[in-house]
C-alpha cells in the first residue's frame, strides 16, 4: 500500500536507535485463540484487547498478533495512549514493533495536550514522534483551526506542515496556503506559495513569510501586496501589525488609492490602515491621476500623506511633502522646499523659493498656492515679492512684480492676472507680425492683465500709474529688468523622469524672505 511505501521510505540505517525491550507485550484479552492451519504465526485475540510497547499502552475490540514480526493488527474501538500527553483513536491499526509505526484508519482523532488532529488516515512514527496524514486532515490548537490535504505534526517540537489546500481559520482572520508551517509553541505561520490572509475589509497577498496567528504580526518577502478599501500596497517585502494597522513595506514600493486616484512610490513606505496616514521616503514619488487627461508626478525627499474623517462621506485627504520638491505635469511644473496639499480645500502650496512653470511663463515668490476645481486650475496665490515672467525670445520677457499676485484659469488656461502692492510692470507689445518695435514700464498699487487665447489682450494699472514708452533697445537696464528678475530655465523639470535630480538656484539667486510682521518700536534709541 502507498501508506505502507510512505512509513517505510526512511532507510532502516538512517533512522534513530532503538532503546530497551522492543517486544509487544499482549497484556490482556478476554479470549485468545490460535489457528496453526489458517494463520500459524497468528494468535487471535479478542474482547477488552491490550497490548504494551515501549511505554505505549494500546487497546482495541480484537486483534491479530504477529509475534514472530513482532507486529499486530487491531480492530474496533482502537486506541493508544501514551502517558497523559497523547492519545491516538480509530477503527483499524497495524502496529509494527520493529520500526515503532503505527497506520491508524478511519474516524482518527489524535489528541496532543491542548491540539487535536483529526483524519480518515494516520501514519504515526514513535522513532521521530511525528504524526502524517495524507488523505485530509484538521488541526485544531486553541482559536485556530487548520485543515489541508497532506501534513505532518511533530510532537516533541510541537510543529507541523501542512500541504495542498491549505486553509487556517481564526476568528479575526482567514489565511489559505499552498504550503504552511505552523508553530504551536510560538503561534507563528510560516506560509510558501500562494497564500491570501483576509481579516475584515483587508487582504494580505504573499508567496512567502511568516505571520502570528494571535499578535496578528506579519513578516513578508518577494513582492506581498496589501489590500485594503480600494487601496493596494507592495514592496520587496512587507512589516506588518494588525493591532496598530501599522504595515511597512521596504524597497520598490508601490501604494494605490483608487478612489482618490492617487498613487505613491519609494524605497520606504509605513501605511497605517486605521489612520489612513502614509508615509514615503528614499526615491518617493506621488502621482495624481485624477485629472484623467494628465498625470501629476511630485517628488520630494519625504512624502506624508494624512487622511480624515476616514469613517464618513466626507473623507479627505493631505499630502505633505519635504525637502527637494519636483512636480511635473505637461501642462504644469514646480520647484520648492516643501509643500502641502489638502483635497478638501482643493489647494496646494509651495513654500520657500517656490517656482511655477506654465508654458513659456514662470511665476516666483515666497508662497505660492494653486487652487483647483475638478483637477484642473482654478487660480494661483503668489504671496510676498511676487514674479510673473514671460519669455518672448531669449533677449526679451514680460515682466510684473509686486507683493500679491492672483491668477484665474479657464479649462487650464489664464484668463485674467491681479497684482497688488508696489506693481511693476515691463512689456513688449507685439505687432500683428509679431515684431517688437516698443517696450513700456509702468509702476502703480494695482494691475490687471487680461489673456484670450494665452495672449495678452487688455493691461490696466491704477490708480495713476506712472511710466514710460521706448523704442526697442532704448531703455535704460532697471526699465528692462526688474530687480528680482531671473530666469531660471535650467531648474525646470523637462519630464516625469527628471524629477529625482535637484538643482538648486544659483548662488545669490534665492529669495530673501521678507519680514511679515514686526512689534512697533516701544522707545527711540
Amino acid at each position: 500500500m502507498l501508506a505502507r511505501a510512505i512509513a517505510f521510505a526512511m532507510p532502516y540505517d538512517k533512522r534513530p536507535q532503538k532503546k530497551g525491550d522492543e517486544r509487544i507485550y499482549l497484556i490482556h484479552a478476554d479470549n485468545l485463540r490460535h489457528n496453526q492451519f489458517a494463520h500459524p504465526d497468528a494468535q487471535m485475540a479478542s474482547g477488552n484487547v491490550e497490548f504494551l510497547h515501549n511505554g505505549m499502552r494500546m487497546y482495541c475490540d480484537s486483534a491479530v498478533y504477529y509475534q514472530t514480526t513482532n507486529s499486530f493488527e487491531a480492530f474496533g474501538h482502537v486506541k493508544m495512549l501514551q502517558g497523559d500527553t497523547l492519545s491516538l483513536v480509530g477503527e483499524y491499526l497495524f502496529y509494527d514493533g520493529e520500526v515503532q509505526m503505527a497506520q491508524i484508519r478511519r474516524n482518527v482523532v489524535m489528541k496532543h495536550r491542548k491540539s487535536v488532529l483529526t483524519t480518515d488516515s494516520l501514519n504515526y512514527d514513535r522513532l521521530y514522534d511525528v504524526g502524517y496524514f495524507f488523505d485530509g486532515g484538521k488541526l485544531v490548537d486553541g482559536s485556530n483551526e487548520l485543515t489541508s490535504d497532506w501534513g505532518e505534526y511533530y510532537l516533541s517540537q510541537k510543529k507541523s506542515t501542512f500541504n495542498y489546500n491549505v486553509r487556517l481559520v481564526n476568528p479575526k482572520f482567514e489565511l489559505t496556503s499552498d504550503t504552511l508551517h505552523y508553530d504551536l509553541a510560538t503561534k507563528w505561520a510560516d506560509v510558501r506559495g500562494p497564500s491570501n490572509v483576509v481579516s475584515g475589509e483587508s487582504r494580505i497577498y504573499t508567496e512567502n513569510g511568516l505571520y502570528n496567528t494571535n499578535t496578528q504580526r506579519a513578516r513578508l518577502y518577494d513582492r506581498p501586496q496589501l489590500f485594503n478599501k480600494g487601496r493596494r500596497m507592495s514592496g520587496d517585502s512587507l512589516h506588518y501589525d494588525k493591532a496598530n494597522g501599522v504595515a511597512t513595506f521596504f524597497r520598490n514600493i508601490y501604494y494605490e488609492d483608487t478612489q482618490s486616484k492617487n498613487i505613491l512610490t519609494g524605497n520606504y513606505c509605513r501605511y497605517n490602515e486605521q489612520t489612513g496616514e502614509a508615509l514615503a521616503t528614499d526615491s518617493a514619488l506621488a502621482k495624481d491621476y485624477s485629472n484623467g487627461q494628465d498625470t501629476l508626478f511630485v517628488h520630494a525627499d519625504s512624502l506624508r500623506l494624512y487622511s480624515y474623517n476616514l469613517k464618513t462621506d466626507s473623507v479627505y485627504r493631505v499630502l505633505h511633502g519635504y525637502f527637494h520638491v519636483r512636480a511635473y505635469r505637461s501642462d504644469v511644473q514646480a520647484v520648492c522646499d516643501s509643500l502641502v496639499f489638502n483635497s478638501k480645500e482643493r489647494r496646494l502650496t509651495l513654500f520657500r523659493d517656490p517656482i511655477v512653470w506654465s508654458d513659456h511663463r514662470q511665476l516666483v515668490g515666497e508662497e505660492i498656492s494653486v487652487f483647483t476645481n475638478d483637477s484642473t486650475i482654478d487660480s494661483v496665490y503668489v504671496e510676498r515679492q511676487a514674479l510673473l515672467v514671460e519669455r518672448l525670445d531669449s533677449l526679451h520677457y514680460n515682466q510684473v512684480g509686486g507683493q500679491l499676485m492672483k491668477s484665474y484659469f479657464v479649462d487650464g488656461e489664464m484668463r485674467e492676472n491681479h497684482v497688488n502692492g508696489n506693481v511693476r510692470i515691463i512689456y513688449y507689445p507685439l505687432e500683428k507680425d509679431s515684431l517688437i518695435l516698443y517696450q513700456n514700464y509702468t509702476e502703480a498699487p494695482k494691475m490687471r492683465t487680461y489673456l484670450q487665447k494665452r495672449k495678452l489682450k487688455r493691461v490696466w494699472a491704477g490708480p495713476e500709474p506712472t511710466g514710460c514708452t521706448y523704442p526697442i533697445g532704448a531703455a535704460p537696464r532697471e526699465h528692462c529688468f526688474l530687480e528680482s528678475f531671473a530666469w531660471f530655465d535650467y531648474i525646470r523639470p523637462r519630464d516625469k523622469h527628471d524629477l529625482f535630480e535637484w538643482r538648486p538656484k544659483h548662488a545669490g539667486a534665492e529669495l530673501k524672505p521678507s519680514v511679515r510682521r514686526n512689534a512697533p518700536l516701544q522707545t527711540l534709541d
